[in-house]
C-alpha cells in the first residue's frame, strides 16, 4: 500500500509535524535521519530549522490555505459601493434592477470603474464586505421624509406630553382582511419535494379593527363586512364604553378615518376620544401594523380553519391565552 504523504495532512497535523521534526533534530537527531523517520523531504527540514533559527518556533504555526484575497477595486471604490448597495436601490442608479443581486453589482462596478468581474468574484466581495442576501422591507416611495422627521421630533411628543395633561390613554388603531387561502410561514419537507397542506376549497374571510395601547392592552373587533364609517363608529363607541378615561387614537389617513360620518361623530365626543393622524404611508410607526403581522402569521397562517366561525375563533382562542388584555367583540355575538 502506498502511503500518503504530509501535504495530505490537515493544517494542524502539519503544524505538529513540523514541531515534531525541529524538536528531533534540537536533541540531536541528525536532519536525514529526521527526514527518514518522519517521511519528509530534507529541503522541509532544512526550511523549517532555518526560520526556526530566523523567526522563533511560531514560523513553524498553520497559516491560511488557499488562494489569497485580491480585489482588482481600490479601498475607496470598495466603500463607496457598500454605501450605494446600503443607500439605494439598482433602479435609483440608472440599473435595470429592483434589488441588489451578484447581477446587478457586477453591473454597479463595470458601470462606475470600468471593473469587469463574475458573478462569483461579486459574491466572494459581498462576503467580504459583510453584505447578506435578505428579504427587503417594503417602504412606499411616496412616503415624505420630512414630515416622518416632523411627526417622531415634534408630533408625537406633542400627543404625549398633552395625554399625560388631560389624562389620556394614547391607542394605535388599525384594520386588515384575514383570509381562508392565505399561505405564510415554512414546513419542512423532502428536498426537491414540496410538501402539500390539506385545507378548504372554500373561500371565505373575515376583517379586524383593533386598537394597541403603549403599555401592550388589546382590544379588537372582528367582522365579516366591509369596512366602512358603521364599522368603525361601532368600535369607537364600544371602545369608550370600555375605557373609563379618554383616549387619543392614533390612526392612519384611511379614507373611512377621514369620512364626514366618522369626523361628525368625533366633534360630538370630544371629552371622550381624540383622533390623530399619521403622515402618509409610513405604517413603520404604527405598533399594531405588528399586531397585524402576528395575526396572519399565527392565527390564520398555522391553522387551517374549515369555517369562517373557525377561523374567528382561531384567532381569538390565540390571544385569549397572551399576556396581553384582550376585550374581544365578536361580530357573531
Amino acid at each position: 500500500m502506498k502511503l500518503k504523504d504530509a501535504r495530505h495532512l490537515s493544517a494542524d497535523a502539519q503544524e505538529a509535524l513540523r514541531y515534531r521534526v525541529v524538536n528531533a533534530i534540537e536533541n540531536g537527531m541528525s536532519k536525514s535521519e529526521a527526514a527518514r523517520f518522519f517521511s519528509v523531504s530534507r529541503t522541509a527540514v532544512h526550511h523549517w530549522t532555518k526560520v526556526v533559527n530566523e523567526q522563533g518556533a511560531k514560523a513553524l504555526k498553520a497559516k491560511k490555505r488557499g488562494r489569497r484575497f485580491s480585489s482588482r477595486l481600490a479601498p475607496h471604490q470598495a466603500a463607496t459601493t457598500v454605501r450605494l448597495i446600503t443607500k439605494k436601490c439598482p433602479d435609483q442608479l440608472g440599473l435595470p434592477f429592483a434589488l441588489w443581486t451578484r447581477e446587478s453589482v457586477a453591473q454597479l462596478l463595470e458601470q462606475r470603474y470600468g471593473v469587469s468581474v463574475s458573478v462569483w468574484t461579486v459574491g466572494r466581495y459581498l462576503k467580504r464586505w459583510g453584505l447578506t442576501p435578505q428579504k427587503p422591507l417594503r417602504r412606499a416611495y411616496e412616503q415624505d421624509p420630512k414630515a416622518l422627521k416632523q411627526w417622531l421630533e415634534s408630533d408625537y411628543p406633542a400627543i404625549v406630553k398633552l395625554a399625560k395633561q388631560q389624562g389620556a390613554q394614547i391607542h394605535w388603531g388599525d384594520e386588515m382582511g384575514l383570509r381562508s387561502d392565505d399561505q405564510t410561514g415554512r414546513s419542512y419537507g423532502k428536498q426537491g419535494q414540496t410538501p402539500v397542506v390539506p385545507g378548504t376549497g372554500q373561500r371565505f374571510r373575515c376583517n379586524l379593527i383593533s386598537t394597541l395601547t403603549n403599555h401592550g392592552t388589546l382590544y379588537f373587533k372582528l367582522f365579516t363586512q366591509n369596512f366602512n364609517g358603521n364599522v368603525m363608529l361601532d368600535f369607537l363607541r364600544r371602545l369608550i364604553r370600555q375605557i373609563p378615561q379618554k383616549v387619543f387614537l392614533i390612526v392612519d389617513k384611511h379614507p373611512v378615518h377621514l369620512s364626514a360620518k366618522v369626523n361628525r361623530w368625533l366633534d360630538k365626543h370630544t371629552h371622550e376620544i381624540r383622533m390623530f393622524l399619521l403622515p402618509s404611508y409610513s405604517p413603520e410607526l404604527n405598533p399594531d401594523e405588528l399586531l397585524n403581522h402576528d395575526v396572519k402569521a399565527n392565527a390564520v397562517g398555522r391553522k387551517r380553519a374549515r369555517t369562517n366561525s373557525e377561523m374567528m375563533a382561531t384567532f381569538g382562542g390565540i390571544y385569549a391565552v397572551g399576556n396581553l388584555s384582550l376585550m374581544l367583540y365578536n361580530a357573531f355575538s
